[in-house]
């Protein structure tokens, strides 16, 4: 690398570090906690709000999730905060997919007690993340009104941010969240007829 391309490069990152500093200030501190929602039909959204859970963690932050769809499965996360229960307060209410119940009552009387659930944890004031692992799985199907969510979400408390995961979110919700992202399914090994890996996917 010649010093005149290496001149060039430092000029270049002075001029991008400014360009941040000057947005920076600009930004302000959020003065409640966020709504974020992540979805789409790509792999990830779960895993997603797992690393969130981590990163609040190592901040010794206090962390609920509540799962709408994931029960009695085993899984990678279930038996890490077996392990660890005083990390997290977790609430597994599902029964599994629609498909395994086949008892639409009975999965709508499940949502209806994971949703009382989730709201008890929003609206208290001892948590600085909640997430509500699915739950667009819940609305889509509508074992959920909507509209009861989205007034619902609007009154947690303002320490707390709120993760809702699960594919198909409604546009209200998407409309009321303050960070929307959408995976994106690019690739995925079970269409190349490979099972479910544990570890990776569970």
């Amino acid at each position: 690398m010649t010093d005149k391309t290496n001149a060039e490069h430092a000029e270049k990152m002075r001029q991008l570090q400014a360009e941040h500093r000057a947005k920076m200030k600009e930004r302000r501190k959020a003065d409640r906690g966020l709504l974020a929602v992540y979805t789409g039909e790509g792999k990830g959204k779960s895993s997603s709000a797992l690393g969130v859970i981590l990163r609040a963690l190592g901040w010794g932050h206090d962390v609920a999730m509540v799962q709408y769809i994931k029960g009695t499965w085993k899984t990678g996360e279930k038996q890490f905060f077996e392990t660890f229960e005083d990390l997290i307060t977790i609430k597994r209410m599902g029964e599994g997919f629609t498909w395994d119940t086949q008892d639409r009552e009975r999965d709508i009387a499940a949502a209806e007690s994971a949703w009382q659930t989730s709201l008890e944890f929003m609206r208290g004031g001892d948590y600085d993340l909640v997430v509500l692992d699915e739950l667009n799985i819940s609305l889509r199907y509508e074992y959920l009104a909507v509209s009861e969510v989205i007034e619902g979400l609007a009154t947690r408390h303002p320490r707390t941010t709120v993760i809702v995961t699960g594919r198909d979110a409604p546009e209200p919700l998407i409309e009321a969240a303050d960070l929307v992202t959408e995976m994106k399914n690019v690739k995925h090994p079970f269409d190349a007829g490979i099972k479910a890996m544990r570890g990776f996917d569970f």
